[in-house]
């Protein structure tokens, strides 16, 4: 087995930020392909193309490791699995149902389900600079969620009453983003425990492999066509299996080797504000004040809870 170097060979706060930006594009890709295949597909279809980019690797410089992985940890890896394919049917599907925004901040509320589990099943404690960033960070991600839905009118603020939140689709959507939320936090935690001990690639490729076969049997259960949709659509499947997921995801999986699961779901944060960024200059949406505060919050939150983990790894 390889075990995972105690000492990280690259920064994994930079390595983080370089995967936030990443996994920004996500939703992008997701809403584009959408005008094409339905969720399940594109779900199965991102985490299959990025089964298949990285098995050659896998298969040739981690074939003993994997063949010398412990009954639970091959258990583990497949429970991991679960949870990122039922993350991202539940999180894909959401965006056919609400906004963009509220989706993804939504889901960005892993860390607060992170945060409330990790004692329980890791007997991983959160610090107080950690409580105090995930804090931060979740009232801004609420305040940016909001600003889509609220206005201030007269100097007061008017949100529409709590009965036209639980009306229609837009609300089945965002049950289905906090579900999303729920499930990454499985993910998460369990990635946690298993990296120090897994390499990196040993771990996505397994991790990876049984998210593409559960996502393709929810796909042919749904009825859904896996075949036959434009040269787009499958260059936006590759998009996303390269950019968010192989980028995005793994790079958070490297941290989760050296890093807390708090911490690095409280990192999932940035993202709102990425995306915000990427959708003024590629869909020209001006972010608004209220927008900005939020990321300002967010930021802080980060900031926060990174001096405990700073501490911690020197």
């Amino acid at each position: 087995m390889q075990p995972v170097e105690k000492r990280p060979p690259i920064q994994p706060m930079l390595v983080l930020a370089f995967g936030i930006l990443a996994v920004s594009f996500g939703s992008i890709f997701i809403r584009q392909a959408q005008e094409y295949a339905a969720s399940l597909v594109i779900a199965a279809y991102r985490l299959s193309f990025a089964t298949l980019i990285i098995t050659p690797i896998a298969l040739t410089r981690n074939r003993g490791e994997l063949a010398s992985l412990r009954r639970n940890q091959l258990l583990l890896a497949a429970l991991s699995g679960l949870f990122l394919a039922l993350h991202f049917a539940t999180w894909i599907s959401s965006l056919e149902f609400t906004t963009v925004a509220s989706s993804v901040v939504l889901v960005s509320t892993t860390p607060l389900w992170v945060a409330l589990f990790s004692p329980f099943f890791l007997k991983e404690p959160v610090t107080r600079l950690v409580v105090i960033g995930m804090l931060l960070a979740l009232v801004g991600a609420i305040t940016i969620g909001l600003s889509d839905s609220c206005a201030w009118e007269n100097a007061r603020l008017s949100c529409p009453a709590f009965t036209e939140f639980v009306q229609g689709k837009a609300f089945f959507g965002d049950l289905l983003a906090l579900m999303g939320a729920i499930m990454g936090a499985g993910y998460v935690m369990i990635g946690r425990k298993l990296r120090p001990g897994i390499s990196l690639m040993g771990y996505i490729f397994l991790v990876y492999g049984i998210a593409a076969v559960g996502l393709v049997i929810l796909m042919l259960a749904s009825g859904a066509n896996p075949v036959g949709y434009p040269p787009q659509a499958y260059l936006l499947f590759l998009l996303l299996a390269i950019f968010p997921q192989l980028l995005g995801h793994t790079s958070f999986n490297y941290a989760l080797g050296y890093l807390s699961a708090a911490y690095v779901s409280i990192m999932l944060l940035g993202e709102p504000i990425c995306a915000t960024i990427l959708a003024y200059f590629l869909l020209n949406e001006i972010p608004t004040p209220e927008k900005i505060f939020g990321a300002i919050l967010i930021l802080a939150g980060i900031y926060m809870a990174s001096r405990a983990e700073v501490q911690k790894i020197g």
